[in-house]
């Protein structure tokens, strides 16, 4: 990956606290990230050290108190909630630690539902579906609803779920945490393959050093500021 590649996603001097009764608690202190087009970017660091919350900022699920997200080099600043879900439905993919699937829905209906969202025509949102859920390996699970799946294959699910839009990123937020080490190294694998494959940027929050060691470019996290970048 080139240094002078474009950034695609941007955070620019982002500030985040909260407020634990009397006492403000700062959770990022004016971190700047570039996330570049196709590339692995991890961001490691300790619980509490900012990962989750600057997922959240990037993935415009929040707010920062200072700075901006900027979307291809134009900020998201003053964008309003049903903008800012555009955006997120369209342009990024997540995946979460508990995999944040509907337990109601099938894997295929887990799959398919953002589609749904953007109004995408019924026979295109069954190819598309289908071809993910085949490339994750799941074509025979597709009628499977999540409390009858693995955690593998819940995470599968939650990772073609996240590209099924076609995302410029994917934000995974401690994606091998709730996997035993086999399990982990088999949803890297996946994602190794899909990032060369469709050359999509990923995002990944961890303190797991397998995934470290996958990484394009880490950046890390320490007490709400980056204190170091590789």
């Amino acid at each position: 990956m080139s240094l002078d590649s474009p950034a695609i996603l941007e955070g620019r001097g982002l500030v985040r606290t909260y407020r634990l009764g009397a006492t403000i608690v700062p959770a990022l202190r004016r971190v700047d990230l570039s996330v570049r087009r196709r590339e692995i970017l991890v961001v490691q660091g300790p619980s509490g050290s900012g990962k989750t919350t600057l997922m959240n900022l990037l993935g415009l699920l929040d707010r920062p108190d200072e700075g901006e997200i900027a979307l291809d080099g134009r900020p998201t600043e003053g964008l309003d909630e049903n903008a800012l879900a555009d955006l997120r439905r369209d342009r990024l993919g997540f995946v979460f630690q508990n995999f944040n699937l509907v337990p109601v829905f099938t894997a295929a209906e887990n799959v398919e539902f953002p589609l749904v969202l953007k109004g995408v025509p019924s026979s295109e949102r069954r190819r598309r579906v289908r071809s993910l859920l085949a490339r994750v390996g799941l074509a025979a699970r597709e009628g499977v609803r999540p409390d009858l799946l693995s955690g593998g294959e819940r995470q599968r699910v939650a990772i073609a779920r996240a590209l099924v839009n076609e995302p410029d990123v994917v934000l995974a937020d401690e994606p091998t945490a709730s996997l035993d080490t086999r399990t982990s190294d088999e949803i890297l694998h996946l994602v190794d393959e899909i990032h060369r494959e469709r050359g999509v940027a990923f995002v990944v929050a961890t303190h797991d050093p397998r995934v470290v060691a996958r990484a394009g470019r880490v950046v890390t996290l320490q007490d709400g500021s980056v204190v170091g970048a590789e």
